[in-house]
């Protein structure tokens, strides 16, 4: 999956850019370094254009007024007076990131729950008592796994606008975790497969990752998961407590018996 960096990195990137020091961190025709040509400042140019437009497309504003973006940056660039003090750039931009993200995460609910209520009368559709829908794609012949037990599978998550945020089908191998250290609607969902078999997992935020989001879900995404259960490994119990054991021991000191010379 191509990585689009977050926008949090490129606000730092930015502002690190900002206040460099170098030449005294600011714009200035016709200073450049020893043999430096114009094709060097027109590539460096354009990469600072693509940067900054990649910052844009990343972040979380919305709509923007690219006439507005281009008058405030030129002001800037070239020492005009502008309409906002510095002090007040930042003021407006923490306030507006503010309201658009609760209004973001209002939306996403408001958005799952619409899909969730749609999708639950689409035919093969299980709803489970904890909100979770489910549907098996192909029946497996093998075991299903409990909610304790290591699964193998392939599996891709994507939101319910259709974009991919996770997929084993991309990285080009299998993966393997414990049901036990995943998000709560795989933990339930998976158990409802059989080893050999695809089941969908259409999950509710709140058995996802809630109103926080992580990574590139944003907060209160309903979440689909197509997934092929490709081999359970159940959970040993002595074995699960001799590793906590061997854990244990490995994290006391050694005390030596003292000499009874």
């Amino acid at each position: 999956m191509k990585k689009i960096l977050s926008f949090s990195a490129v606000v730092a990137t930015a502002l690190m850019i900002a206040s460099c020091s170098c030449g005294g961190g600011t714009y200035n025709k016709g200073d450049r370094m020893p043999q430096t040509t114009q094709g060097d400042i027109d590539t460096v140019s354009y990469a600072l254009g693509m940067y900054f437009g990649q910052m844009i497309k990343a972040s979380p504003f919305g709509e923007i007024n690219l006439s507005e973006l281009r008058k405030g940056f030129n002001e800037m660039l070239n020492g005009e007076e502008t309409a906002l003090t510095e002090q007040e750039i930042g003021m407006i931009i923490q306030k507006y990131l503010r309201e658009r993200h609760t209004y973001t995460v209002e939306k996403a609910k408001q958005d799952g729950q619409d899909f969730l209520e749609a999708n639950k009368a689409k035919e093969g559709v299980v709803v489970s008592e904890s909100g979770l829908q489910y549907k098996i794609i192909r029946e497996g012949s093998g075991v299903a796994p409990t909610s304790q037990d290591t699964v193998e599978v392939n599996y891709e998550g994507r939101l319910i606008d259709g974009t991919v945020f996770d997929s084993s089908y991309e990285r080009g191998e299998t993966a393997k975790f414990p049901l036990t250290a995943v998000i709560k609607g795989w933990t339930e969902g998976i158990t409802y497969a059989k080893e050999g078999g695809e089941i969908e997992l259409y999950i509710p935020s709140e058995l996802a990752y809630g109103v926080r989001g992580s990574g590139p879900v944003p907060g209160n995404s309903t979440l689909i998961f197509k997934v092929e259960l490709i081999k359970v490994m159940p959970y040993n119990e002595e074995a699960e407590a001799a590793k906590k054991l061997a854990k244990e021991k490995a994290g006391k000191p050694v005390i030596k018996k003292p000499s009874s010379k």
